[in-house]
């Protein structure tokens, strides 16, 4: 695409399609929230994308993972340590939906869980993990 001066347009971001298959260990999320937020209770939080308060893990839904991936599968939530992620792709899946998929650091997944857990937090380092409850103690 060319602007008025005939010069490219930077950023210009036309999405994939198509079926991105990731490499060997290598693992696909979407879904990463870096938006205002309403609690539960109804509390605004604007988004902190870019400040200093943004700088905090994020969840993530596990969209693709590649041939030797075996820590996580597609499905899965995972936490990824602030900014071990790659900037988004946006892929047009067949069904003519339009995602943001991004590449994480395997080795920054800090957790994982079945159900997408709350990523309301207040502070640099409180992240609310309820629900699920967790049962720590094996019977």
């Amino acid at each position: 695409m060319l602007d008025s001066k005939g010069i490219g347009h930077v950023g210009f971001k036309a999405p994939v399609q198509g079926k991105l298959i990731p490499l060997h260990d290598n693992v696909f999320v979407t879904d990463m929230n870096f938006e205002e937020q309403i609690t539960k209770g109804g509390i605004y939080i604007p988004s902190d994308d870019g400040k200093t308060e943004g700088i905090k893990p994020r969840w993530g839904r596990v969209w693709a993972i590649g041939p030797k991936q075996t820590d996580v599968k597609v499905g899965e939530w995972i936490l990824i340590e602030h900014g071990r992620w790659t900037r988004a792709i946006n892929v047009e899946e067949p069904d003519g939906t339009k995602v943001k998929v991004f590449r994480v650091d395997t080795n920054c997944m800090l957790m994982s869980a079945d159900e997408k857990p709350s990523e309301i937090s207040f502070g640099l380092t409180a992240i609310d993990l309820s629900p699920p409850e967790y049962d720590f103690h094996p019977k």
